[in-house]
Protein backbone atom coordinates (compact mmCIF):
# COMPACT_ATOMS: atom_id res chain seq x y z
CA UNK A 1 0.00 0.00 0.00
CA UNK A 2 0.92 3.72 -0.80
CA UNK A 3 2.12 5.93 2.06
CA UNK A 4 0.53 8.87 2.68
CA UNK A 5 3.32 11.61 3.75
CA UNK A 6 1.05 14.39 5.23
CA UNK A 7 4.42 16.99 4.63
CA UNK A 8 5.14 20.70 2.48
CA UNK A 9 5.18 20.23 -1.35
CA UNK A 10 6.59 23.68 -3.35
CA UNK A 11 4.32 24.56 -5.28
CA UNK A 12 1.57 22.51 -4.23
CA UNK A 13 -0.48 20.27 -6.53
CA UNK A 14 -3.08 23.07 -6.75
CA UNK A 15 -0.63 25.35 -7.59
CA UNK A 16 0.76 23.32 -10.21
CA UNK A 17 -2.85 22.62 -12.07
CA UNK A 18 -3.48 26.21 -11.73
CA UNK A 19 -0.79 26.72 -14.41
CA UNK A 20 -1.59 23.76 -16.41
CA UNK A 21 -5.79 23.65 -16.45
CA UNK A 22 -6.01 26.70 -19.02
CA UNK A 23 -3.67 24.39 -21.57
CA UNK A 24 -6.32 21.88 -21.59
CA UNK A 25 -9.48 22.09 -24.60
CA UNK A 26 -11.66 20.88 -22.12
CA UNK A 27 -10.96 23.80 -19.18
CA UNK A 28 -14.22 26.01 -19.94
CA UNK A 29 -13.18 29.05 -17.60
CA UNK A 30 -12.39 32.19 -19.65
CA UNK A 31 -8.68 33.13 -17.68
CA UNK A 32 -6.80 31.80 -14.36
CA UNK A 33 -8.78 29.31 -12.92
CA UNK A 34 -9.31 29.63 -8.92
CA UNK A 35 -9.17 26.33 -7.69
CA UNK A 36 -10.34 24.46 -4.36
CA UNK A 37 -10.40 20.74 -3.33
CA UNK A 38 -13.29 19.01 -3.65
CA UNK A 39 -12.79 15.37 -3.50
CA UNK A 40 -10.75 12.31 -5.37
CA UNK A 41 -8.98 9.04 -4.42
CA UNK A 42 -6.20 7.00 -4.93
CA UNK A 43 -4.59 3.85 -6.23
CA UNK A 44 -1.95 2.02 -5.58
CA UNK A 45 1.08 0.90 -7.86
CA UNK A 46 1.72 -3.09 -7.73
CA UNK A 47 5.83 -2.03 -7.68
CA UNK A 48 5.33 0.96 -5.06
CA UNK A 49 7.20 3.22 -7.20
CA UNK A 50 4.07 5.68 -8.78
CA UNK A 51 1.71 7.43 -6.69
CA UNK A 52 -1.07 7.70 -8.78
CA UNK A 53 -4.11 9.99 -7.71
CA UNK A 54 -7.43 11.36 -8.70
CA UNK A 55 -8.09 15.23 -7.69
CA UNK A 56 -11.43 16.18 -7.95
CA UNK A 57 -10.89 20.58 -8.19
CA UNK A 58 -13.43 23.00 -8.32
CA UNK A 59 -12.58 25.95 -10.21
CA UNK A 60 -14.60 29.09 -8.93
CA UNK A 61 -12.96 31.74 -11.07
CA UNK A 62 -16.36 31.63 -13.03
CA UNK A 63 -19.90 32.64 -12.89
CA UNK A 64 -20.73 29.31 -11.88
CA UNK A 65 -18.63 27.03 -10.11
CA UNK A 66 -17.19 23.89 -12.34
CA UNK A 67 -15.39 20.43 -10.60
CA UNK A 68 -12.37 18.93 -12.97
CA UNK A 69 -11.38 15.49 -12.96
CA UNK A 70 -7.45 15.34 -13.09
CA UNK A 71 -5.71 11.96 -12.92
CA UNK A 72 -2.22 12.83 -11.69
CA UNK A 73 0.84 10.22 -11.40
CA UNK A 74 4.04 11.39 -9.01
CA UNK A 75 7.31 10.10 -10.11
CA UNK A 76 10.96 9.96 -8.87
CA UNK A 77 12.29 10.27 -12.61
CA UNK A 78 11.42 11.74 -15.55
CA UNK A 79 8.72 9.39 -17.92
CA UNK A 80 10.28 8.58 -21.02
CA UNK A 81 8.23 9.93 -23.98
CA UNK A 82 6.24 11.45 -22.19
CA UNK A 83 7.27 15.03 -22.05
CA UNK A 84 3.83 16.16 -23.66
CA UNK A 85 1.91 15.03 -20.54
CA UNK A 86 4.30 16.73 -17.68
CA UNK A 87 2.28 19.18 -15.40
CA UNK A 88 5.32 20.14 -13.60
CA UNK A 89 7.45 18.95 -11.04
CA UNK A 90 7.44 19.90 -7.08
CA UNK A 91 9.70 19.60 -4.26
CA UNK A 92 8.31 16.83 -1.75
CA UNK A 93 9.26 17.22 2.03
CA UNK A 94 10.00 13.68 2.23
CA UNK A 95 11.08 12.24 -0.98
CA UNK A 96 12.69 15.11 -2.90
CA UNK A 97 11.98 16.14 -7.10
CA UNK A 98 8.43 14.74 -8.16
CA UNK A 99 7.73 14.84 -11.84
CA UNK A 100 3.84 15.64 -12.01
CA UNK A 101 2.23 13.96 -15.41
CA UNK A 102 -1.70 13.98 -16.49
CA UNK A 103 -1.98 10.23 -15.46
CA UNK A 104 -4.15 9.26 -18.62
CA UNK A 105 -0.86 9.42 -20.23
CA UNK A 106 0.81 7.46 -17.52
CA UNK A 107 0.62 3.43 -18.61
CA UNK A 108 1.02 2.37 -14.52
CA UNK A 109 -2.30 4.83 -14.08
CA UNK A 110 -4.35 3.31 -16.88
CA UNK A 111 -3.42 -0.69 -15.80
CA UNK A 112 -4.80 0.56 -12.25
CA UNK A 113 -7.83 2.61 -13.31
CA UNK A 114 -8.36 -0.56 -15.70
CA UNK A 115 -8.04 -2.83 -12.54
CA UNK A 116 -10.47 -0.65 -10.57
CA UNK A 117 -12.77 -1.37 -13.34
CA UNK A 118 -12.80 -5.15 -13.22
CA UNK A 119 -12.68 -4.95 -9.41
CA UNK A 120 -8.80 -6.63 -9.01
CA UNK A 121 -7.84 -3.57 -7.01
CA UNK A 122 -9.66 -1.17 -4.70
CA UNK A 123 -9.53 2.72 -4.58
CA UNK A 124 -7.73 3.96 -1.76
CA UNK A 125 -8.68 6.93 0.58
CA UNK A 126 -6.93 10.17 -0.90
CA UNK A 127 -5.65 11.03 2.62
CA UNK A 128 -4.87 8.18 4.67
CA UNK A 129 -2.72 5.39 4.18
CA UNK A 130 -3.65 2.13 3.68
CA UNK A 131 -7.28 2.41 3.71
CA UNK A 132 -10.12 1.96 0.80
CA UNK A 133 -12.83 4.39 0.16
CA UNK A 134 -15.61 2.56 -0.59
CA UNK A 135 -17.58 5.35 -2.09
CA UNK A 136 -15.73 5.00 -5.15
CA UNK A 137 -17.77 2.35 -7.29
CA UNK A 138 -17.46 0.26 -10.36
CA UNK A 139 -18.79 -2.36 -12.59
CA UNK A 140 -17.74 -4.46 -15.55
CA UNK A 141 -20.00 -6.49 -17.36
CA UNK A 142 -17.55 -7.41 -19.87
CA UNK A 143 -16.10 -11.60 -20.25
CA UNK A 144 -12.21 -10.82 -20.14
CA UNK A 145 -9.13 -9.23 -18.07
CA UNK A 146 -9.10 -5.63 -18.73
CA UNK A 147 -5.10 -5.82 -19.50
CA UNK A 148 -4.13 -2.61 -21.43
CA UNK A 149 -1.55 -2.98 -24.40
CA UNK A 150 -0.13 0.62 -25.59
CA UNK A 151 -2.64 3.43 -24.83
CA UNK A 152 -3.34 6.31 -26.75
CA UNK A 153 -4.88 9.46 -25.10
CA UNK A 154 -6.99 11.58 -26.80
CA UNK A 155 -8.46 15.30 -25.04
CA UNK A 156 -11.55 16.78 -26.72
CA UNK A 157 -13.95 19.57 -25.11
CA UNK A 158 -15.15 17.79 -22.40
CA UNK A 159 -13.38 14.77 -21.93
CA UNK A 160 -10.24 12.40 -22.40
CA UNK A 161 -10.36 9.16 -24.45
CA UNK A 162 -8.50 6.17 -23.79
CA UNK A 163 -8.14 3.68 -26.44
CA UNK A 164 -7.28 0.26 -24.47
CA UNK A 165 -7.24 -3.28 -24.98
CA UNK A 166 -9.47 -5.76 -27.09
CA UNK A 167 -11.38 -2.72 -28.97
CA UNK A 168 -12.43 -0.67 -25.94
CA UNK A 169 -12.14 2.99 -24.85
CA UNK A 170 -12.30 4.29 -21.84
CA UNK A 171 -13.60 7.52 -21.29
CA UNK A 172 -13.08 10.24 -18.16
CA UNK A 173 -15.58 12.57 -17.57
CA UNK A 174 -13.27 15.79 -17.10
CA UNK A 175 -15.80 18.17 -16.27
CA UNK A 176 -17.63 16.28 -13.37
CA UNK A 177 -21.78 16.46 -13.31
CA UNK A 178 -23.68 15.44 -10.21
CA UNK A 179 -25.87 12.29 -10.70
CA UNK A 180 -29.33 11.19 -9.92
CA UNK A 181 -29.20 9.53 -7.06
CA UNK A 182 -29.60 5.60 -7.64
CA UNK A 183 -27.04 3.38 -10.01
CA UNK A 184 -25.62 5.51 -12.78
CA UNK A 185 -27.20 5.17 -15.89
CA UNK A 186 -24.66 4.27 -18.64
CA UNK A 187 -25.44 3.71 -22.25
CA UNK A 188 -25.88 0.52 -24.45
CA UNK A 189 -22.34 0.46 -25.62
CA UNK A 190 -21.32 0.78 -22.21
CA UNK A 191 -19.85 -2.22 -20.49
CA UNK A 192 -17.76 -1.00 -17.00
CA UNK A 193 -17.47 2.73 -14.70
CA UNK A 194 -16.11 4.44 -12.13
CA UNK A 195 -18.39 6.85 -10.45
CA UNK A 196 -17.74 8.72 -6.69
CA UNK A 197 -18.46 11.72 -4.93
CA UNK A 198 -16.97 15.31 -3.95
CA UNK A 199 -18.52 18.51 -2.41
CA UNK A 200 -20.02 21.41 -3.85
CA UNK A 201 -18.17 25.28 -2.60
CA UNK A 202 -21.34 25.29 -0.16
CA UNK A 203 -20.85 21.78 1.54
CA UNK A 204 -23.47 19.86 -0.36
CA UNK A 205 -21.74 16.05 -1.10
CA UNK A 206 -22.76 15.29 -4.85
CA UNK A 207 -21.57 11.58 -6.84
CA UNK A 208 -20.98 11.25 -10.57
CA UNK A 209 -19.82 9.20 -13.27
CA UNK A 210 -15.61 9.89 -13.30
CA UNK A 211 -15.12 6.93 -15.71
CA UNK A 212 -16.91 4.58 -18.81
CA UNK A 213 -15.81 1.89 -20.73
CA UNK A 214 -16.86 1.49 -24.08
CA UNK A 215 -16.79 -1.34 -26.52
CA UNK A 216 -15.48 0.05 -29.27
CA UNK A 217 -17.69 -0.81 -32.96
CA UNK A 218 -14.64 -0.48 -34.64
CA UNK A 219 -12.02 -2.43 -32.44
Amino acid sequence: MAVIHHTALKPTKLELLTSWLPTRPWYGGAGKPELVKAGGFRLDDPQGEVGIEFIVATDTSGARPVAYLLPLTYRGAPLDGAEHALVGTLEHGVLGRRWVYDGCHDPVLVAQLLALVEARVQAQDQDTSDTPDPEVTRSYTGDGPLLANRVTADDDREGTTLDVARGMTLRLHRVLSPAPDGPPVLSRAAIGHVAGPWHLPDGTRVRGLFAVLHTNPQG
